[in-house]
């Protein structure tokens, strides 16, 4: 896989696994390579987030994992592909996390506003990341090649928020105004919007603010729903 020699220390995390009977058996190709490309994913999530896209090169990433800049080529065909997969696992992560919170809320604005409560409360730690997504989206608009693939995970980060809009609009008895999805993009661009203002505006974009618009987005489709007539 190309390890450094450098992080020979590290090896012993490869020797032996336990198999499904607790016998212990030494890993596969398989485990070592993925094993590798979680490490490359782990370290290039922290300093994309750190450093910023252009600045973070693919030797810091090689150095700071312990591995040859060779192993980086041999899971990812370029500087974009290893980003891609660091936003990746950050979406299905969110996703996961979103469909449980939605799963457990008794009602589908109740979760809403939990999901918008959590996003809040951890807004400077994601500072970073939400610098470099910003800077990689701009990226993508000049380079159409990745067009297709930044759009469809960003597709895939509003599913949990489509499926709580689908809920709320069957829990309320009514039609909504647009598509679930149309109604889902909004809701998160105006939070995206929103946290992108606060890092040069924090007087005027609070912590509190982020939540109360999206209060307001679900507090006019719950008005549209109880003026809707009994079905």
């Amino acid at each position: 896989m190309g390890r450094d020699p450098r992080s020979s220390g590290r090896l012993d995390g490869y020797l032996e696994y336990v198999n499904t009977l607790g016998m212990r058996t030494a890993p596969t190709r398989a485990d070592r390579r993925a094993q590798t490309r979680a490490e490359l994913i782990a370290v290039a999530d922290r300093r994309f987030s750190a450093d910023g896209y252009h600045a973070t090169s693919l030797d810091a990433v090689a150095d700071e994992a312990g591995f040859t800049k060779g192993a980086v080529y041999s899971n990812f065909s370029s500087k974009e592909d290893l980003f891609f997969a660091v936003y990746e696992g950050r979406v299905e992560q969110a996703v996961a996390h979103a469909r449980e919170v939605v799963g457990a809320a008794p009602t589908a604005a109740e979760a809403v506003r939990a999901l918008v409560a959590e996003s809040s409360a951890r807004r400077d730690r994601d500072d970073g990341w939400l610098a470099v997504f910003l800077e990689f989206w701009t990226y993508v608009l000049r380079h159409p090649e990745h067009r297709a693939r930044f759009a469809a995970l960003h597709a895939r980060a509003t599913e949990p928020f489509v499926e709580a809009l689908d809920r709320h609009a069957r829990e309320r008895g009514m039609t909504l105004p647009l598509g679930a999805r149309q109604l889902a993009t909004a809701f998160l661009a105006t939070g995206t919007g929103l946290n992108l203002e606060r890092l040069t505006q924090p007087d005027v974009v609070g912590p509190e603010l982020g939540v109360r618009m999206q209060e307001l987005f679900m507090d006019a489709l719950e008005r549209r729903g109880s003026d809707a007539p009994d079905p």
